[in-house]
């Protein structure tokens, strides 16, 4: 859950779009070689702590520890105070380094260049949440099979799209909760498809290219991953 040099911006972008209540991890401050910050996410915000490194010892507050296991360790039984609201935040979910992000860390850097350009160490607070993506699919239809080209957009656990980019209104959102599987298909006329298998219908969806298809299917079956992890974890908290 140390994350080097991981922005103020990146990380608030990680733990609001992919964390939870507690999600909380290191990284170094951008202000002083001896901080580091951590960050954690509580309700619909994310709070930074100093937290200083005196060469032998971690300073956080008015407490001292040997070591960040040691510190984590601590907060993790005791609430943290959020600096102007006095919101209380427990540590409860380290957000590794090591998690699976298929190309989402390029698309903030990316879309901050072009937003304002500066680079990735610029990153700006309305650089898109990660773990979203848009884009036009081409579509098959339920009964009449033909292909409709639609605009789709992915947030958090939704998948919604739309008649074009224009429209308001979406003609379906899906849930991915309950979507059992995303892969490529080959059983259309057409090149570049993958599919969504959900209870009732099975979705036939068509890229412009195959590394669009590919980046579809990869950030689609991470957000399945994890909401499977989160499932696993409300059931062991449920049977412990």
């Amino acid at each position: 859950w140390y994350h080097d040099n991981l922005t103020r911006h990146a990380a608030e972008a990680l733990l609001l779009s992919n964390g939870q209540d507690g999600s909380y991890l290191l990284r170094k401050s951008n202000e002083r070689e001896d901080l580091y910050s951590l960050s954690v996410r509580g309700k619909d915000s994310v709070k930074h702590f100093h937290v200083e490194h005196t060469g032998t010892s971690f300073k956080f507050g008015f407490n001292e520890f040997s070591s960040l296991k040691e510190l984590v360790m601590h907060f993790a039984n005791q609430p943290l105070i959020g600096s102007e609201t006095g919101t209380l935040i427990v540590l409860k979910h380290p957000y590794p380094r090591q998690v699976e992000e298929p190309s989402i860390y390029e698309s903030v850097r990316v879309h901050t260049a072009m937003q304002t350009g500066r680079t990735e160490s610029d990153l700006v607070p309305n650089a898109p949440s990660l773990g979203t993506k848009e884009g036009y699919l081409i579509k098959q239809g339920k009964i009449v099979k033909n292909w409709k080209t639609r605009w789709f957009t992915l947030h958090r656990n939704e998948l919604k799209y739309f008649k074009d980019q224009t429209a308001t209104e979406p003609i379906r959102a899906l849930d991915l909760t309950e979507c059992s599987a995303v892969q490529f298909d080959y059983s259309q006329e057409r090149v570049n498809c993958f599919c969504l298998v959900f209870p009732l219908r099975t979705y036939y969806l068509c890229a412009k290219t195959g590394i669009e298809a590919d980046e579809w299917i990869k950030i689609l079956r991470w957000k399945l991953s994890q909401i499977r992890k989160q499932l696993e974890e409300r059931s062991a908290t449920l049977s412990s």
